[in-house]
């Protein structure tokens, strides 16, 4: 009867997450290339810890990034999680500056058992997030110094990752679990060029594609304790990647502005204009106790061998999807939490509650490549701190349940190399950009569920 309610529950929630989910949590020119810019795709439990995940396993967390860690939930646990973050970036280019403010909702998910050793996830994630718009400076043109041209860039869309998963424990030490996903969304972008001379016609060029697909997650766990109380978890997991059928389409319009029609169209579409990449990841914690748990991360995806659509820069002019148009990702994280068991009261140490510090930090080379001629030879990085809090939410109705509340607080740098060709002589520029990033993960379980579904 549990298993057949909590089936029901993760349908309902499902549908519901899918419909109220948000994205646009950036604000940003780096989302401009490629599918945009990735996210972390971290829960409330390893925000804090910058997204280490690979070797977490614990009955009382959501961990998709290793669907391994599922086969840990207890039979008298059925979590609902999702989280939402603040975000304030500083983006620097050049002479120019600019602050924006964000929010989004981060995931939602849900985590039940069905029989001994079998734990079932679903939920939703953001996967790569566009969001931008800006002007170039206006410059003279050569041959005619009278009249100046300026660009206008925008952009919008992104990508979801709906994921259903499966968490088997084959015995004790080991257990192996599989993510299905679909992976689903678009994205435009629009650049529009325009004179000062109002007899002169405009062009505008926009790029655009609908993406819908599917991706295959795998994980292993394996528990090595030292003693009684203490153990190391190692994890591993792969990512499938494979060729997206779905079609990148391209139009240039060219637009009178002194009698505002639009003179002409031409337009371009590439199909099977995508590739996922393989994706590789492994991570070790160890857990000390009940009171200190730290871990480190290592993933790979190889982008340089997923074709994407690209002008030809070999001055044809071509539409085309070919390899070698992003770079290979990498990222190393390491991050914990400490239990320093504060009891505030009597209450307090019999209902159990117990605060969690949190402590986290990373570097990262990002997918997306800003120079499209391939002549740089820096790479764009990133790199952050992280470190949050997690307490039980304290009230007498709730107090079999214990639902969790975790904060974080993350700041990230990121440096990407850029070359401006839009002036007589091409030189190299860099935009930097600061994030100040502020999280809340709300994670309650059956007990909770059903009750207020009975009041």
């Amino acid at each position: 009867m549990k298993v057949k309610s909590s089936i029901i529950a993760a349908i309902v929630f499902a549908m519901t997450a899918t419909s109220v989910f948000a994205q646009n949590g950036v604000n940003s020119p780096y989302s401009r290339y490629g599918f945009g810019m990735q996210t972390d795709r971290s829960m409330g439990f390893n925000k804090g810890m910058s997204g280490v995940a690979q070797g977490f396993r614990n009955g009382n967390i959501i961990n998709p990034a290793n669907p391994a860690s599922y086969s840990a939930v207890d039979s008298l646990t059925a979590l609902f999680d999702f989280g939402i973050s603040l975000q304030n970036g500083n983006f620097k280019m050049d002479n120019l500056q600019q602050n924006a403010r964000n929010a989004s909702l981060d995931y939602a998910a849900f985590h039940f058992r069905t029989t001994k050793g079998v734990g079932i996830a679903l939920g939703i994630l953001p996967y790569t997030n566009i969001n931008y718009k800006f002007n170039s400076d206006s410059e003279k043109l050569s041959g005619n110094e009278d009249i100046t041209s300026s660009y206008a860039f925008a952009g919008d869309g992104g990508l979801h990752q709906a994921f259903l998963g499966v968490g088997v424990e084959l015995c004790k030490p080991l257990s192996l679990g599989v993510n299905g996903s679909f992976l689903f969304g678009d994205y435009s972008h629009t650049m529009t060029m325009a004179f000062s001379d109002g007899s002169a016609y405009s062009l505008i060029r926009g790029y655009s594609a609908d993406i819908s697909t599917w991706m295959v997650d795998f994980g292993l766990q394996y528990t090595q304790k030292i003693n009684k109380k203490d153990k190391f978890v190692i994890g591993l997991s792969y990512g499938l990647g494979h060729e997206v059928t779905n079609r990148a389409k391209r139009y240039t319009e060219t637009f009178n502005t002194a009698t505002s029609t639009v003179e002409g169209i031409t337009g371009d579409t590439i199909k099977n204009a995508f590739q996922l990449p393989h994706t590789f990841s492994a991570g070790i914690a160890y857990y000390k106790a009940n009171k200190l748990t730290i871990g480190a991360d290592f993933e790979l995806q190889k982008w340089s061998e997923c074709k994407f659509p690209s002008q030809n820069s070999d001055g044809t002019g071509l539409y085309e999807a070919s390899k070698g148009q992003l770079n290979d990702k990498f990222r190393i994280s390491a991050g914990g939490e400490y239990l320093p068991n504060i009891y505030p009261n009597a209450m307090a140490r019999s209902l159990g509650q117990k605060l969690g510090i949190k402590f986290g930090a990373f570097f990262e080379r990002p997918y997306a490549n800003a120079d499209n001629t391939g002549t740089l030879s820096d790479k764009p990085y990133e790199f952050g701190l992280s470190a949050g809090v997690r307490f039980p939410i304290a009230n007498k109705n709730l107090w079999r349940s214990k639902p969790q509340i975790q904060f974080s607080v993350q700041w990230i740098h990121s440096n990407i190399p850029y070359l401006a060709n839009n002036v007589a002589t091409p030189k190299v520029s860099h935009l930097t950009e600061n994030y100040l990033k502020f999280s809340i993960g709300l994670t309650f379980n059956e007990h909770w569920f059903y009750k207020m579904k009975m009041e």
